[in-house]
């Protein structure tokens, strides 16, 4: 999907796309692939990942002609594209965490328990505002990083 992401409007042939995909995942140069990880790539995108996102109206490929070309629903499909490495934390889960700290913030405000009872509650309103603002800013860089198609390598092979 990246790599047809890539160039949207033209065709893209079958061997170049698993030579792609295979330098890829093999986090090495086109030039540096060998002919069993070429295979492997082909084989698996022909016989199996192409013919189902075709199925699904992703792409359009046409197995006699050995061709691909993106359809216009894979732009849609990014929306289900969520990039978690290692221990990183989703952006729901995120949210849903800021959301439980500012309602308890905003809870302890209105008992005007100690220490809270010093600031006056615009204080901690702006606050509020201003962590969602800031993370709302950061979360929409993130996904611009990681957008299928702007960057040379998939998002969640790019170092």
């Amino acid at each position: 999907m990246h790599a047809l992401s890539r160039q949207p409007e033209a065709e893209v042939e079958l061997s170049t796309l698993a030579e792609r995909v295979a330098a890829w995942e093999n986090n090495v140069d086109h030039a540096d692939l060998d002919y069993a990880e070429r295979k492997r790539v082909y084989t698996a995108l022909q016989q199996s990942h192409l013919p189902r996102m075709d199925q699904a109206g992703v792409v359009h490929f046409d197995k006699d002609r050995g061709v691909v070309e993106a359809s216009s629903a894979l732009d849609d499909a990014e929306i289900f594209l969520e990039v978690v490495r290692g221990r990183e934390i989703p952006w729901s889960k995120y949210y849903i965490g800021l959301s439980a700290t500012a309602i308890a913030l905003l809870g302890a405000i209105t008992v005007e328990a100690t220490p809270f009872d010093g600031i006056p509650t615009i204080g901690w309103f702006t606050a509020v505002v201003a962590a969602f603002t800031v993370s709302a800013f950061a979360h929409w860089y993130y996904d611009q990083q990681n957008r299928l198609g702007s960057k040379e390598r998939p998002p969640e092979l790019r170092e």
